[in-house]
């Protein structure tokens, strides 16, 4: 794909982008793609992936309790659990506002690691990592943020939200569909959003401006961006995703590249459908 050629626009060290399409085919791919690069909060995705992983195998329940007095686990994946940002501090009641916060992912791997008898990380790899074939994928911390991965294997993980093979489909909907809808909040580095709306451990879409994706992309468009200039988007709607990993922090300079880079993308997977 031509468009995936922008990344060497951007003014980072390091850039590697590949496309995948719903049926699992790799529409395209530029860049070193099997380079390691820190995912930052790429990593939540795929935390999130192996707790509902831990909901289907009965080690868990959604809506048991989890953090906070009144908080459930469901609450921790949708940022609803009312846990400050970086700090195990509660800010408000679980549901009522949209508190974006590495505390609750924390909370929620402690949480699947006692339901389980097995440290996350190690959880992660059993119930996500090696299924899926995505060998060159650590967890080398916290849950929120500390993951290291390639284009490669989060390509098979975009392919894999796309089409389940390690869970129901349904159970997959179900965490890409707004959770506690119409809640206001700070989308980080984007600002106040009314409402931000987020489904359990990805963010959707819908009406956000200004968002990291593009002005084209579909309101049902979910996934996530990091810190370490990372992201993966999911548009249901042009029935692909993309995958971008950096080795420069998020900043300025990816509010001005990745929209246009994302519109890219989708313009290109138009034509290419016609």
């Amino acid at each position: 794909m031509e468009s995936l050629h922008i990344i060497d626009t951007w003014p980072v060290p390091t850039a590697a982008a590949a496309v995948v399409r719903a049926d699992g085919t790799v529409a395209g791919r530029h860049g070193p793609v099997d380079h390691r690069f820190p995912l930052a909060s790429v990593t939540k995705p795929l935390a999130a992936y192996a707790a509902l992983v831990a909901y289907e195998e009965g080690a868990i329940e959604l809506d048991e309790p989890a953090g906070p007095e009144g908080s459930t686990v469901r609450h921790l994946l949708a940022h609803t659990s009312g846990l400050a940002f970086d700090e195990h501090r509660v800010m408000a009641p679980p549901g009522q506002r949209r508190l974006y916060s590495n505390a609750g992912f924390e909370v929620l791997g402690d949480h699947i690691a006692k339901a389980t008898d097995i440290p996350f990380a190690e959880y992660l790899h059993q119930a996500v990592l090696e299924p899926l074939g995505m060998t060159s994928t650590t967890l080398e911390g916290s849950p929120a943020k500390d993951g290291v991965s390639t284009v490669a294997d989060l390509v098979r993980f975009a392919a894999e939200l796309q089409a389940p093979r390690l869970l129901d489909p349904r159970t997959v909907a179900a965490a890409t569909t707004v959770v506690h809808p119409g809640l206001k909040g700070v989308l980080p580095g984007y600002g106040s959003q009314v409402p931000n709306d987020w489904g359990l451990g990805v963010e959707i879409r819908d009406g956000k401006s200004p968002h990291w994706t593009g002005a084209s992309s579909s309101p049902r468009t979910f996934g996530h961006f990091g810190q370490a200039g990372t992201f993966l988007w999911v548009d249901p709607d042009a029935r692909a995703a993309c995958v971008a990993l950096t080795d420069r922090a998020f900043g300025p300079w990816a509010v001005e590249a990745w929209p246009p880079f994302t519109d890219a993308v989708l313009a290109e997977l138009r034509t290419a459908a016609r």
